[in-house]
Formats: C-alpha cells, structure tokens, sequence
C-alpha cells in the first residue's frame, strides 16, 4: 500500500462518462489520466483547443483511454450549454462533472484593477455557477442522477491576503456546493468539494510563485508533514468522491494538505520552531516562577 499507487481497481468507472473542465493541464489532467486509466470515458474543456488536443493524444497514447477534447469558455453559459450539447451527443450521458477551472495570481489588493479582479470572480465564481446550472438542469429534466466534485481551497472558509479574488470566488463556490447538496439531493444529485493544499503544477506555480520565489517561499516548510501533496493522492480522493463508496457523503468539503491550513491556523503553531535545547531553558524558567 503506498500514497503514491491507485487505489481503485480496473475498471471502476466502465461506462461512466465525467466532465472536466480545466482539463488540459496541472491537477485536471492529472484527474483527467488516472479516471480514464479506471474506464472512464473523460471529457476535457477549456479555451485552449490546441492544449486540450495535446493533452488527449498524450493520454489516448499513454493509457489506451477514451479523452474527448471540447473547447469551452466557461464563463460564457452559452458556451458551457453547448459544450454540454456536444457531450450528451457523443457520449448519451454525462454521470458527472468536475469543476475544475481557476485562475488566480499574487498581488496587492490595491494594485488590481476591477477587471483582473473581475477575470478570476467570472472563471472561477461564474464558470462554476454555468457548468453547475446547465448540467444540473438538464440532469433534473432528464430525471438523471449525478455528481458534482467542485476544487476550492482552505481559504475559502478563512480567506487570505494577496489572493482577495481567488478567496471571494473559491468561497462562493463553497456555498454553491453546500446550498445545491442540499436543494438538489431530492433529485439524486451530490455535491461535494475538494480543498487540496500544494500539488506543484508547473502552470498555476509558476504564476502564484513566479522567478525564485518558489525557492525563497519554500511551501514545504509550510506543511506539518514537510511534503508537498502527490498528484496520484488526490486524484484518488477525486475517484472515491465521485464513486459509489461515498454515496452518503454530500454537501462536504475534504481537505487534502498535510494539515497546513491547521498549521496556519493555531495562535501558538509558530512554537515549532523553537530548538529541543531551548525548551529545557524554557521548562526551567516555568518551573522556577511556579516555585515563587
């Protein structure tokens, strides 16, 4: 048994058909591979046709699986209803969709503009709500079971400075997941949320940690558990949220990062850093003033 290894047996998902949107590269093509590699049959979109075409070949090539490339701007809803149409032509179904898409970028508040803060509010906030609601009504009219699994992120519930936009939306899509858990189970509909802490992808790294920031800022040093997160870990907590093993399991949002938002979190947590040999000093100090 090892974190690194899939966890589900070959074949699991035969004659599913799931949705991937920000499916051409980092964490949703790593999705993208590893539900294909289970018998899944994977739509992946975005805007970029030519990335996405690159990403199927590469796969198709790689695992032998069925990865069908749709170009989508999910923050058009007309798009997203039409990327949809297209699915449901060439697959007869869709038995879930992953809400992947995002952008985000460091800054200080003050130096954005309402339009670069509008962009990341529109792919991530809006992008959602579109995929969710066209799919989610065409699966109630239809009478067709489904499932959601919507990516956020540990400050959605306790926001963070320098990424105001990516908070804003990353918290609406939260509330999106645990309203709609609760709207649309009658209908045989799940929603749940993954919160992953850092899973290096070369894109969204290089942008949130851009020259030799990633070197100065070492995330690692961040995590309790001194490691950044493996793809293959969270692309199996994406197949069990989407599987029938956790069919009780809904309106919820897991948390996959090595306990580094609880590292944050705690008043006193920066203490870690104090050397064994000092402790002594201090235990010392605490005894000598009970002593008084």
């Amino acid at each position: 048994m090892n974190y690194k290894q899939g966890m589900f047996k070959e074949n699991s998902f035969f004659n599913q058909t799931i949705v991937i949107t920000g499916g051409g590269s980092g964490l949703g093509k790593s999705m993208a591979k590893y539900l294909s590699q289970l018998g899944a049959t994977i739509i992946i979109t975005s805007r970029n046709f030519e990335k996405l075409q690159i990403t199927a070949e590469e796969l198709q090539e790689e695992i032998k699986g069925v990865i069908i490339p749709i170009a989508c701007d999910v923050r058009d809803y007309e798009q997203v209803e039409k990327m949809l149409g297209i699915a449901y032509e060439k697959c007869g179904k869709i038995d879930a969709l992953i809400n992947n898409a995002a952008g985000n970028f460091i800054s200080p508040t003050e130096r954005l503009s309402a339009n670069a803060f509008d962009t990341i509010l529109d792919i991530v906030l809006k992008g959602t709500k579109n995929c969710t609601l066209a799919l989610g009504k065409k699966w109630i009219k239809n009478q067709e079971e489904g499932v959601f699994l919507n990516i956020v992120t540990t400050y959605a519930w306790t926001g963070s400075a320098y990424v105001v936009p990516s908070a804003c939306a990353k918290a609406g899509v939260l509330a999106l997941t645990r309203s709609l858990a609760v709207e649309w189970a009658k209908y045989g509909i799940r929603m749940n949320a993954i919160a992953p802490g850092p899973f290096p992808t070369e894109g969204a790294w290089n942008r949130l940690l851009p020259g030799n920031l990633k070197d100065k800022f070492d995330l690692k040093n961040k995590i309790p558990l001194k490691r950044v997160g493996e793809h293959q870990e969270l692309t199996n907590l994406v197949a069990y949220l989407l599987s029938d093993f956790s069919a009780y399991i809904n309106g919820e949002v897991v948390t996959i990062d090595g306990g580094e938002w609880l590292q944050g979190a705690g008043e006193f947590n920066f203490l870690d850093q104090i050397p064994e040999e000092m402790w002594d000093m201090l235990e010392q100090m605490i005894r000598a003033k009970k002593g008084k």
